[in-house]
């Protein structure tokens, strides 16, 4: 199957989701607190307790969505279907097995179908707030599907 691309645009203001696993919200915290003089300025948001844990320790404003077991991972999903999300900081347990795993491979295929950065870890979620990128527009390339079966142009 072939695949067609348009073209969405990044503000130099980003809208920012971060997620964090129960075993990672410690770490997400801290590394949002290194980091709060570059996020203050741009839309936060993030799932349940993670927002709301984000919004006592930092004092920065998070949307909260629900906890993603009870729908908040596909409500991120849907905000990056809907090009309300740029990026995604998503610190997830790589050890062990989440009740709603269907709905985490969920939403990382359509962070990866409608090409928003995704962390998930400290390191990468490093470099994408150091680059050169991350305070500029960016063009992403978000893929369609061309029912003719050829490349759509840009």
């Amino acid at each position: 199957m072939k695949y067609g691309y348009r073209i969405a645009k990044s503000n130099r203001l980003k809208n920012i989701a971060l997620i964090a696993h129960d075993n990672r919200k410690e770490e997400l915290i801290a590394w949002v607190k290194k980091h709060k003089g570059i996020l203050e300025s741009h839309s936060l948001a993030g799932t349940g307790t993670t927002a709301k844990l984000l919004e006592e320790h930092t004092n920065l404003s998070v949307k909260g969505y629900l906890s993603g077991p009870l729908g908040g991972d596909q409500q991120v999903g849907a905000a990056i279907a809907e090009e309300k999300i740029d990026l995604m900081i998503f610190f997830w347990d790589p050890l062990e097995a989440q009740p709603h795993d269907p709905d985490v491979k969920a939403l990382l295929r359509i962070a990866a179908l409608y090409d928003i950065p995704v962390a998930p870890n400290k390191a990468t979620a490093d470099f994408i707030v150091s680059s050169r990128l991350f305070n500029e527009e960016y063009e992403r390339q978000i893929v369609t599907k061309d029912l003719k079966g050829k490349i759509a142009e840009n």
